[in-house]
C-alpha cells in the first residue's frame, strides 16, 4: 500500500487527463480535467471472419496465431493468421464414414491431435503436409488433452496427458520427425496412469490441465461431468522426471482430492487464465451443473492448487433446465458463456452479466468457442461463419467493483494510471477510515486527494484530532513545489505551533511522560526531517520566533543545529554563560567566522582553552583577524593574559610559518612588554638582514627604545646598517658589544676605523684606562699607534706606548721591504715581455700554392690574406665578414669608420711610402694608412675566428639564422 501510495503521490506532480469511461467527479483543486472525452469502446469487440467455408465447419482450433478447422468428413484446414491469405488444404484421406469428434492443439501451435469418432487419432505437424496416423492410441475415444507447456517445442510435444471417454487418462510423446518408409512412429510411447471414477464407475475426462510448479513439483486438474480432481506430487527422479507416473502413482492405494456438485449438464469444461504465454496461471473456472466454480491458482500450496473458490450460478435462462452453455472462456475479470445462439459475458468479482452477444440465425447455431492465449483472441464458430472478439482494456472499470466492496488497495492497482479515478478512491478510503476512527490512516489518504484543505483541516479540529491532523498537514507539506513557498510557510508554522502547543500540554503531567517523550521525538524528526528541509529552512525564522514565545529554549538550539544556524546557538550559550558549550560548537563546526566573532567574548573567560582551539583549527583561521580579541585581552597587562596571547603567536610565527609584519610586530610588543628575555632571542633568529625580517624595523627600534631594551636596540641598528648609532649605543651598555659591531661593516674599511676610533676613544677618555685602550688597539689591525696618542692626555708618559710604538716601527720597516721585492719582480717581468716581442718579430709561417681560404675553400694566394699562428689561414675579406657578426656594435661601428678611412686615404706612392705618408698625415694632421691598417687588423685580426675568444662567445648561436630558418626549413621538404 505504502509503494502505491508514494507513486500517486508522485503522479499528483503531473496533470492527468480524466480516461475514458471512467465517471466524473467533481473534486476541487484537481490538476487534471474533469470531462468525459470520448465515447468509450466496449471491452469484447466482436468481427465475423471475412470466410465462407466450401463445407460445413465440424471442428476449430486455435493457438499461437495457428488456426485449423476440419471442414465436412474429410478436409483440414490449416491458416497461418499471420499470412491469411495463404490458407493450407489438406485431405485426411479417410474412407470409411468416420467423422472428427475434436481436435486439439497445443500452445506452440505446432501439433495438432484429431480425434476420430472411430476411436482412431490423426496428428498433423505444422511444418508437415501429411497427415500420419497414431496406431498406439487406436481404441480410444479421446476426449481431452493436457499439453505440456514446460516442455513443449515444436518438435516435440514432451510428455503430454491424454483423456478418454472411457476415464483412462494415459500418458503420451509425440515427435514430429518423419522419416522413411520404416523410420520412427510419431507416436513415441502411450502408457495408461490412472481411471477416473464417478459413483457409476468410470466417467469421461472432459478436461485436463497440466501444470509445474516451483522445486520440481506437478499438478494436474482433471474434470469429469461432476467432479474435479487434482493431483499433486514431486516428479520421480531419474528417467521418469520428465513425466507423470511418478504423480499419478501416489494416488494409486487411494483417491485424489475432489470437488463433486450434484447437477450435470452431461459434459463439463475447465478454462484457465494465463497472463502471459509459458507463465503460470492465474485464474481457472469450471462450467458445471450447478454453475460455474471460479477461484484462483496458486502453485505455492501444499494441499490444493484450488484457492478463494466461489461458485457463480448461471444467469437467468442459462442451465440444464434451459438453455444449456456449451463452452466456457475465462479471461482476466470475466468468463464468456457460449450458448446455442449468444454469448454472455459475466464478471467474476460481481457475477454480473456485463454482455449478451446474440447471433443472428442465418449464421446457424454456435458450436464451439476458444481463446488463443498467445494472443488474447476469442474465437466462436457454427457451421458456417467464424467470429473474433477482441478484448480491449479490460480492467478500465475494476477498480470501480473493488471501490463498492472497500477493497481499496484493489481498486488503486486497477487506476494507478488514472489520477482522476485514484484520487476518487484515496477519497473514498479516506472518509471509510474516518468513520472506522482510524484518524491516521485518514489522514494520509486524506493528504494525496485534492479535497478541499479547509474542508480537511476543520474536520479532524472537529474530532479533536490534532495528531491526525498533524500528520495531515506533514504529507501535504512534503507534496508542494518549489513555488509554493508561501502555502509552504502557513503549513510550517501550523505544524510547528501544534507540537508545541502539544508539548506544553504534556510536559506539566508525570503520567503522560511516555507520550511527551513520544511526542517530542516526532517534532525532532519533523524538525530534521530531510523532505522537509528546504521548507524549515525558508521559514527557520517564524519557527524560531515561535520557539522563543513558547520559552523552548532546548528545540530552540536543537533547531538551530538542524539548520546549521551555529552563531545562534554559539549566542545562546554565550548568554547563559555556558562558555564551555559554545567553544564546543565552534571547535565541533570549525567556521572560521564564528571563530573571529565570538573570540572576543570567550578569551575573557576561557582564554586558555580558546586558544587551544585556535591551534587545532591552525592554518585555517586567519591570525590578523583574532588580533583584535588578543588586543583588547591583553590589556590588563596580566601576565596570563600575555603568556596566552605570546603562546598563540609563537605558534602562528614558528609553526605555520606567518609572514605578515601585523603578526610579527604584535609578537613584539607582547615580548617587550611581558616577556623582556624573549624579545632579543626572537630579534636574533629573525635574522640580520632588512630584507628577509617579517616586522617593521622602525616599529622595533621605537618599541625597544621606548621599554629600554637597548641590547635589542644595537640589534635592530645592526639589521638597518646604522653602524655609528649602534656603537654609540652599544658604549653606554658593553664594551665588547660595541666592538662587535665596530666590526660588521667589513667592506668599508674607512667606517670600521672611524668606529674603533669611537671605542678607543670611549676607553680612552670615559674609562681613563690606558691598559685597556692599549688592548683595544690590538684588536683592530686598522689602528696605529699614532691614531689613539691624541685623546690621551698630556700627563701619560711614553712607558705606556713603548712597546706600542716599537710594534708600528717594525712593521712599517717590514712593509718597506715587501715594497722593494714588489718593485724588483715588476723589473725582472718587463725585461722578460721585451725579450718575448723580439723573438715574436721574428716569427713566419710558409703558405703553400694548394693551401686554401678556411672559409670559401678557394686558393689563398689569389687575394690578400691572414696567416693565424694556430695555422688557420683566411682571405682578408672573408675574415672580415666572419668576424663582424661576432663584435659588439659599438666594434662594428668603429670597424665601418676604419674601412671608410681607409678607402678614403690616397694610395701610397712609388717612392719611399712611409716618408710619404709621414708627411702626408703630418701634413694633413690625420691618422696615416699605415696606422689605419694596424688599427683595422687589431679589430679583425686580433685572434683566429675559430680558435679564440669569439668562437667560445658563439656557443649559443643557432645554425641557422632565424630569419632564414623558415626558408631553409621548407628547402628540406
Amino acid at each position: 500500500m505504502a509503494s502505491i501510495l508514494d507513486e500517486y503521490e508522485d503522479s499528483l506532480s503531473r496533470s492527468a487527463v480524466l480516461q475514458p469511461g471512467c465517471p466524473s467527479v467533481g473534486i476541487p483543486h484537481s490538476g487534471y480535467v474533469n470531462a468525459q472525452l470520448e465515447k468509450e469502446v466496449p471491452i469484447f469487440t466482436r468481427q465475423r471472419i471475412d470466410f465462407t467455408p466450401s463445407e460445413r465447419i465440424t471442428s476449430l482450433v486455435v493457438s499461437c496465431n495457428q488456426l485449423c478447422m476440419s471442414l465436412g468428413k474429410d478436409t483440414l484446414l490449416r491458416i497461418d493468421l499471420g499470412k491469411a491469405n495463404e490458407p493450407n488444404h489438406m485431405e485426411l484421406g479417410r474412407k470409411d464414414d468416420a467423422k472428427v469428434h475434436k481436435m486439439f492443439l497445443d500452445p506452440t501451435g505446432s501439433h495438432l491431435l484429431i480425434a476420430l469418432s472411430s476411436t482412431e487419432v490423426l496428428y498433423v505437424n505444422r511444418n508437415g503436409q501429411k497427415v500420419r496416423p497414431l496406431a498406439r492410441w487406436k481404441g480410444q475415444l479421446v476426449e481431452s488433452v493436457g499439453w505440456n507447456k514446460a516442455l513443449g517445442t515444436e518438435s516435440s510435444t514432451g510428455p503430454i496427458l491424454v483423456g478418454t471417454t472411457q476415464g483412462q487418462i494415459f500418458e503420451a510423446e509425440l515427435s514430429a520427425s518423419e522419416g522413411g518408409l520404416f523410420g520412427p512412429a510419431p507416436d513415441l510411447y502411450f502408457r495408461p496412469l490412472y481411471v477416473l471414477n464417478e459413483e457409476g464407475g468410470p466417467a469421461p475426462v472432459c478436461s485436463l490441465e497440466a501444470e509445474r510448479g516451483p522445486e520440481g513439483r506437478g499438478f494436474v486438474i482433471a474434470t469429469t461431468r461432476q467432479r474435479l480432481f487434482q493431483f499433486i506430487g514431486r516428479a520421480a527422479e531419474g528417467a521418469e522426471a520428465q513425466g507423470f507416473s511418478g504423480l499419478f502413482a501416489a494416488y494409486t492405494d487411494h483417491p485424489p482430492p475432489f470437488r463433486e456438485f450434484p447437477s450435470s449438464l452431461g459434459y463439463s469444461e475447465l478454462a484457465f487464465y494465463t497472463p502471459k504465454l509459458r507463465s503460470a496461471p492465474r485464474a481457472f473456472a469450471w462450467m458445471m451443473g450447478d454453475g460455474v466454480l471460479y477461484g484462483s491458482l496458486d502453485c505455492g500450496r501444499p494441499d490444493s492448487l484450488l484457492s478463494e473458490e466461489r461458485v457463480w450460478e448461471y444467469p437467468e435462462g442459462v442451465g440444464p433446465g434451459a438453455s444449456p452453455p456449451l463452452a466456457i472462456v475465462l479471461t482476466q475479470f470475466h468468463f464468456l458463456l457460449l450458448l446455442v445462439d449468444r454469448v454472455e459475458a459475466v464478471c467474476t468479482l460481481t457475477g454480473q452479466v456485463v454482455l449478451r452477444d446474440h447471433f443472428l440465425e442465418k449464421f446457424g447455431p454456435l458450436k464451439h468457442m476458444l481463446k488463443d492465449s498467445s494472443t488474447g483472441h476469442l474465437w466462436a464458430h457454427t457451421e458456417r461463419a467464424v467470429f473474433r472478439y477482441q478484448v480491449q482494456r479490460e480492467a478500465r472499470d475494476v477498480w470501480r467493483t473493488y471501490l463498492d466492496m472497500n477493497r481499496f488497495d484493489l481498486a488503486k492497482e486497477y487506476c494507478r494510471e488514472r489520477p482522476d479515478c485514484l484520487d476518487t478512491v484515496l477519497a473514498r478510503e479516506a472518509d471509510f477510515c474516518f468513520r472506522q476512527h482510524r484518524y491516521l490512516e485518514s489522514a494520509r489518504c486524506y493528504a494525496l486527494t485534492q479535497s478541499y484543505f479547509e474542508e480537511i483541516a476543520l474536520k479532524f479540529l472537529e474530532a479533536h484530532q490534532e495528531e491526525a491532523l498533524a500528520e495531515f498537514l506533514q504529507r501535504k507539506l512534503a507534496s508542494l513545489k518549489p513555488a509554493e513557498r508561501t502555502q509552504a510557510t502557513l503549513l510550517t508554522a501550523w505544524l510547528t505551533e501544534l507540537y508545541l502547543s502539544r508539548l506544553g500540554a504534556l510536559q506539566g503531567d508525570p503520567e503522560a511522560l511516555n507520550l511527551y517523550r513520544e511526542t517530542r521525538e516526532r517534532f525532532r524528526a519533523f524538525l530534521s526531517s530531510p523532505r522537509h528541509k528546504e521548507w524549515l529552512f525558508a521559514s527557520r525564522a517564524s519557527i524560531h520566533e515561535l520557539l522563543a514565545s513558547h520559552g523552548d529554549t532546548e528545540h530552540m538550539v536543537y533547531f538551530a543545529v538542524i539548520m546549521q544556524d551555529y552563531e545562534r546557538v554559539v549566542a545562546y550559550h554565550c548568554q547563559h554563560e555556558a562558555y564551555e558549550e559554545a567553544l564546543a560548537v565552534l571547535a565541533r563546526h570549525r567556521d572560521p567566522q564564528l571563530f573571529y566573532k565570538f573570540s572576543p567574548i570567550l578569551i575573557r573567560h576561557i582564554p586558555r582553552q580558546l586558544v587551544d582551539a585556535w591551534i587545532e583549527l591552525g592554518s585555517r583561521l586567519d591570525a590578523r583577524q583574532l588580533i583584535p580579541a588578543l588586543v583588547n585581552y591583553s590589556q590588563g597587562g596580566e601576565a596570563q593574559q600575555v603568556s596566552q596571547a605570546i603562546r598563540y603567536m609563537e605558534f602562528c610565527v614558528n609553526v605555520l610559518g606567518e609572514t605578515e609584519q601585523a603578526i610579527h610586530n604584535y609578537l613584539l610588543s607582547l615580548y617587550a612588554r611581558g616577556q623582556p628575555a624573549s624579545l632579543l632571542a626572537y630579534l636574533q633568529q629573525a635574522g640580520a638582514s632588512p630584507h628577509r625580517v617579517h616586522y617593521d624595523l622602525k616599529y622595533a627600534l621605537r618599541l625597544c627604545a621606548e621599554h629600554g631594551h637597548h641590547h635589542a636596540c644595537v640589534h635592530v641598528y645592526k639589521v638597518l646598517e646604522l653602524y655609528e648609532e649602534a656603537v654609540d649605543l652599544a658604549l653606554q651598555v658593553d664594551v665588547d658589544l660595541a666592538k662587535q659591531c665596530a666590526d660588521l661593516p667589513e667592506e668599508d674599511e674607512e667606517l670600521r676605523k672611524k668606529l674603533w676610533l669611537k671605542i678607543a676613544r670611549h676607553v680612552v677618555q670615559e674609562e681613563e684606562d690606558v691598559q685597556t685602550a692599549m688592548a683595544c688597539l690590538a684588536s683592530c689591525p686598522l689602528l696605529k699607534i699614532e691614531d689613539v696618542l691624541p685623546f690621551f692626555p698630556d700627563f701619560v708618559t711614553i712607558d705606556h706606548f713603548k712597546e706600542a710604538i716599537c710594534s708600528s716601527l717594525k712593521a712599517y720597516n717590514h712593509h718597506i721591504q715587501e715594497l722593494q721585492r714588489e718593485m724588483e719582480e715588476a723589473t725582472a717581468s718587463a725585461q722578460r715581455i721585451r725579450r718575448d716581442l723580439q723573438e715574436l718579430r721574428g716569427r713566419y709561417g710558409t703558405v703553400e700554392p694548394q693551401d686554401k681560404c678556411a672559409t670559401c675553400d678557394f686558393p689563398l694566394l689569389n687575394r690578400p690574406f691572414y696567416l693565424f699562428l694556430c695555422g688557420h689561414m683566411f682571405h682578408a675579406d672573408c675574415l672580415l665578414q666572419a668576424v663582424r657578426p661576432g663584435l659588439p656594435a659599438y666594434k662594428q661601428a668603429r670597424l665601418e669608420e676604419l674601412q671608410r678611412k681607409l678607402g678614403a686615404a690616397p694610395p701610397p706612392a712609388k717612392g719611399s711610402a712611409r716618408a710619404k705618408e709621414a708627411e702626408g698625415g703630418a701634413a694633413t694632421g690625420g691618422p696615416s694608412r699605415e696606422q689605419l691598417k694596424a688599427d683595422l687588423d687589431e679589430l679583425v685580426a686580433a685572434e683566429c675566428v675559430y680558435c679564440g675568444e669569439l668562437m667560445i662567445r658563439s656557443i649559443d648561436r643557432p645554425f641557422i639564422d632565424p630569419q632564414r630558418y623558415e626558408e631553409e626549413h621548407l628547402s628540406w621538404l
